[in-house]
């Protein structure tokens, strides 16, 4: 099969932090189908995601400084966090290099398609931060969106259980179930396969593919400054 997007060099590497070991193959795949030669270093730290959900995100800034600053020691240009629950915490985090966070242009792209924005996600803890974001990226945009939340009871622990096809089919059946929508949001990546099993005609929208794009090319935007 031929490269069918932009050609990078091993230099220069992109960084992602997981609190899910999932989430490895999932970038992986995404990285050879659309961004050849890029490298990534994945970075999984469960526990995080553990007292983020207990204890509140602020209380693993301490940790997540620690792991980017590991990271970008170990040579990276560009951090992708894809734990969409710890994403601010990482994003504002200074640590030298870009630091994005994988729902970001996900958000942009909701509030970009309609108004009546539902934010879907199977663990508590990432709601708030969800909305947050869109709202602030509503705010960005000069619209006014109307935000609804919904958590799909039971889908984590599917996930945790290790039925990851259970916990996409219960995430899809949510979306199916959504009334009065412009646009789905699926806030936490570990959610993405619902999205190939939804038959609504709303919208639904996850956040691997376009988060690992805009980090693609903050990769290039580096590398075409150094």
């Amino acid at each position: 099969m031929s490269p069918s997007g932009p050609q990078f060099s091993p230099s220069g590497p992109l960084a992602l932090l997981h609190t899910s070991p999932v989430h490895v193959p999932v970038f992986d795949a995404l990285r050879d189908e659309a961004h050849q030669g890029l490298e990534l270093r994945h970075s999984v730290d469960e526990e995080l995601l553990a007292r983020a959900r207990h204890e509140g995100p602020e209380a693993v800034a301490d940790a997540v400084r620690a792991l980017l600053d590991r990271a970008v020691a170990d040579g990276a240009r560009v951090v992708l966090c894809t734990c969409s629950t710890i994403g601010a915490v990482a994003e504002r985090t200074d640590v030298g290099v870009p630091v994005l966070r994988v729902d970001r242009p996900m958000a942009a792209a909701a509030v970009a398609t309609g108004l009546r924005i539902v934010v879907l996600a199977t663990v508590a803890s990432t709601l708030e931060p969800t909305v947050a974001l869109v709202e602030e990226e509503a705010r960005r945009a000069g619209r006014r969106v109307h935000v609804r939340t919904a958590l799909v009871d039971g889908a984590w622990a599917l996930f945790e259980a290790g039925d990851a096809d259970g916990c996409a089919r219960a995430v899809a059946d949510a979306a199916d179930a959504v009334g009065g929508a412009d646009v789905i949001v699926l806030a936490q990546a570990s959610m993405t396969a619902a999205q190939l099993l939804t038959t609504t005609s709303v919208p639904v929208l996850s956040s691997p593919r376009p988060g690992l794009a805009a980090a693609a090319e903050a990769v290039r935007s580096v590398r075409a400054a150094s």
